[in-house]
């Protein structure tokens, strides 16, 4: 018996996913695989030539007739190798110029053996062959991946640890239905794609392979053959859990281990609130330009320094949540992570994904919730990502019409595709479980949910009802919602949607899109229109302040400061303010005193904080040196004191999405750009006061109507000398008299201090 059967064959034509393959036994999952003979030459030919679609039929232990067994190897890199059997030693026949090996022996069941094999430098290894492991999924694995809302994905795909037959090493699983041949490359196969070609379930195009005694932090990637028979650029694995640090491309073996943990009290507790009727005031971060390391290299701080500095700093601020912008790892530093490739990896640049877990379980410690920026709507077309992954468009739409964003050059997901919907809603789950993560917030929701998004008329195509409703889109957003609300009780997810869209935060049986706030873009634009004019034109634009509570219950509103109002030009929020030095704090501080007394949750891009003056950089840190001056030090100190306020009075946060919650007390002075209302708590006598002087003129005297009798304490005065201001104030607080005014039974005559505003809180 020679192992390669030398005959000519008769040509048969190509089978879907093989190339060149003779006496081919079926296919994993098929139920009627039969013994093989001596493999043809055809197919050895074809496995050394890495074009191979189904490496099982040719490699591994093969009974070429009764109790006679072949075991077939390729071995590029053997000078000599051996068949392992307990004590036995069976040499390897090479058959093939290129290190295709063959060995025969007698058993009567499947036999189990390692291979030895002699390298060219005289040393000998040891090892487990993949081809002599049966398959590790499971039908009801495969057909789970169709599955919108199921975490399988994570599960199933990527490279797993696991450990089969008492061995250990990597299960690899990935998506490709349409390639003619994928395999394994890295380093620890010299990036050799002869050497571990994958099985493929055809009925779910997934192709998996164990590669036992493999070990975390080698890096692979997957080389795969198009339809057309061309090999494409080595991808990325989509669900790899880890991955090199740009610029370099390359997954790495993490697997799926839990992290250590030490968070089980913020996990059990979690889940006991309403986010709605709690208060949330979040400090939005890019990691890496919170603050660098000067003295070496500009360098970033890792994720443990980053626990070490960032987080006390956001306790002792009161912020109750981190928002991150995205760390899934992306390869271009100016994207500020919203082109990612590795959706399931936290980005290397500042450590490895058990540092990352470190950081998110450090937070929650001191009490802190942290949130992920998450992109599921865009990809970029970098080689080595999802772009025509399989040598088709799977992931994308192939009509740029639908699969690609005119305005950032990226792919568009096809969400109609439900192993393309499973993998992105999976995704949510795995940061929302795997990682403890408390929210996550869905960038750019308004290009998925319109068809003609940033489109011109003919560049778009309308949904089978004619309309520019992406269908796909809102069936996706809605299952990942149910799944994340279901799976994740105590999260949150938000939406930056920036149109009028009914709904948004609105639960999916009520026929919303299900997510649990919505940023509140309409806010933020007109509010800071209005506090960029001078302030002599600002009774022209008195609606901005209050044309948002037409609205401001129609949604769970967040009203954000973000990241997108200080680059590209737009300068800092301390740069918006108009006049002098002392009038630009001013106006600043009055600002963020109207944001922290309106109706919503709050949050802030770092810098605004302390009023940093210059626009924000991604390669440069926070410009900390400021607080060495007084104006800046006391922006800060005036949001932290807003924002413990916030947190410890019900009255400004337990109704913010209820118009129950608000009540206007002067809404229409505008010649005075006065502005004043009532906010109220769930329980009786539960009232605070939020008044806001927009000129630099004090009003003296100047009467409030307040809807309750008792004292009324000046909690907050952003006037306040410590803060920075003139120090005009009421005292401490006044007492309501039983004097009606503004519709309301009491009333009380306040010293309202120029370019401010003061939150005065019911006591007694």
């Amino acid at each position: 018996m020679t192992g390669i059967d030398e005959r000519v064959a008769t040509k048969t034509e190509d089978k879907p996913g093989i190339s060149g393959a003779a006496d081919v036994t079926p296919i994993a999952g098929s139920p009627t695989a039969q013994p093989a003979r001596s493999v043809h030459a055809d197919a050895v030919a074809a496995i050394m030539a890495a074009n191979h679609g189904d490496p099982f039929s040719v490699l591994g232990p093969h009974e070429v007739a009764p109790g006679a067994w072949e075991v077939r190897a390729v071995l590029p890199e053997a000078k000599s190798a051996a068949l392992l059997i307990g004590s036995e030693r069976i040499p390897f026949e090479r058959k093939h110029p290129e290190g295709f090996y063959v060995a025969r022996v007698s058993s009567k069941g499947r036999p189990l053996y390692e291979i030895a094999v002699e390298t060219w430098d005289g040393t000998e290894r040891r090892r487990h062959d993949p081809y002599g492991f049966g398959p590790s999924l499971h039908q009801g694995d495969i057909h789970a991946l169709r599955e919108v809302g199921s975490n399988v994905t994570y599960r199933v795909l990527g490279a797993q640890a696991l450990t089969l037959d008492e061995v250990a090493g990597f299960r690899f699983a990935v998506w490709a239905p349409n390639a003619r041949k994928v395999s394994i490359v890295g380093d620890f196969n010299e990036w050799d794609g002869r050497r571990h070609p994958m099985r493929l379930w055809q009925d779910g195009g997934i192709w998996e392979l164990f590669v036992p005694g493999l070990t975390a932090g080698a890096h692979y990637k997957f080389e795969i053959r198009g339809p057309d028979g061309s090999l494409l650029p080595l991808k990325a694995d989509p669900v790899a859990f880890a991955a090199q640090k740009p610029p370099e491309t390359a997954s790495v073996l993490q697997g799926t281990n839990d992290p250590v943990w030490t968070d089980a009290e913020w996990m059990r507790t979690r889940g006991e609130k309403d986010p709605r009727h709690a208060p949330i005031s979040i400090y939005e971060v890019h990691l890496g330009s919170w603050a660098r390391v000067a003295e070496e290299g500009n360098r970033y701080l890792t994720y443990k320094e980053l626990g070490e500095r960032l987080i006390p700093y956001v306790k002792e601020m009161g912020f109750t949540h981190i928002e991150m912008l995205p760390i899934t790892e992306f390869p271009f530093d100016g994207s500020w992570g919203y082109q990612p490739v590795s959706l399931f990896a936290p980005t290397s640049r500042f450590g490895t994904p058990d540092d990352f877990a470190a950081f998110v379980d450090a937070a929650h410690q001191a009490g802190i919730g942290v949130m992920l920026d998450w992109v599921p709507g865009h990809f970029p077309l970098d080689a080595h990502g999802l772009g025509q992954f399989d040598g088709t468009h799977l992931y994308e739409h192939a009509d740029p019409r639908q699969g690609f964003h005119q305005d950032w050059g990226t792919y568009i997901y096809n969400f109609g595709r439900s192993e393309v919907a499973t993998f992105l809603a999976a995704n949510a789950r795995f940061w929302l479980e795997h990682y403890h993560l408390d929210g996550l917030r869905v960038d750019a929701v308004a290009s998925m949910l319109y068809l003609d998004y940033s489109r011109r008329q003919g560049e778009w195509i309308p949904n089978q009802y004619g309309g520019n409703e992406n269908l796909d889109a809102i069936h996706f957003l809605r299952k990942t919602n149910e799944a994340t609300y279901s799976h994740a009780p105590g999260t949150i997810t938000v939406a930056e949607e920036s149109t009028s869209w009914p709904g948004v935060s609105h639960p999916t049986y009520t026929g919303g899109l299900g997510f649990g706030f919505k940023w509140n873009m309409g806010w933020m634009h007109d509010t800071l229109n209005f506090v960029s004019k001078e302030t002599i034109h600002r009774r022209y634009h008195h609606h901005d302040l209050t044309f948002g509570l037409l609205y401001a219950f129609s949604e769970n509103f967040i009203l954000p400061l973000s990241h997108d109002e200080v680059v590209h030009g737009k300068g800092s929020l301390l740069a918006k303010m108009p006049g002098d030095r002392w009038q630009k704090f001013a106006n600043l501080r009055a600002y963020f005193g109207f944001m922290w007394g309106h109706p919503g949750k709050k949050l802030l891009f770092m810098g605004g904080e302390f009023g940093q003056d210059r626009e924000w950089n991604h390669n440069q840190s926070l410009d900390w040196h400021l607080l060495d001056d007084g104006f800046h030090r006391g922006v800060k100190d005036l949001v932290r004191d807003l924002n413990h306020l916030y947190c410890t009075t019900p009255a400004l946060h337990a109704r913010d999405s209820e118009a129950a919650g608000f009540q206007w007390l002067v809404a229409d002075d505008q010649d005075n750009s006065v502005i004043a209302w009532a906010r109220k708590g769930r329980e009786p006598g539960e009232v605070a006061v939020v008044v806001s002087n927009f000129t630099p003129v004090p009003r003296g005297g100047y009467r409030i109507g307040v809807p309750e009798a008792g004292f009324y304490r000046e909690a907050i005065n952003s006037d306040a000398e410590r803060y920075g201001g003139s120090n005009m104030g009421n005292m401490g607080g006044v007492q309501a008299e039983a004097t009606p005014s503004h519709g309301q039974p009491y009333s009380v005559a306040l010293t309202i201090p120029p370019l401010a505003t003061t939150i005065f809180v019911r006591e007694g």
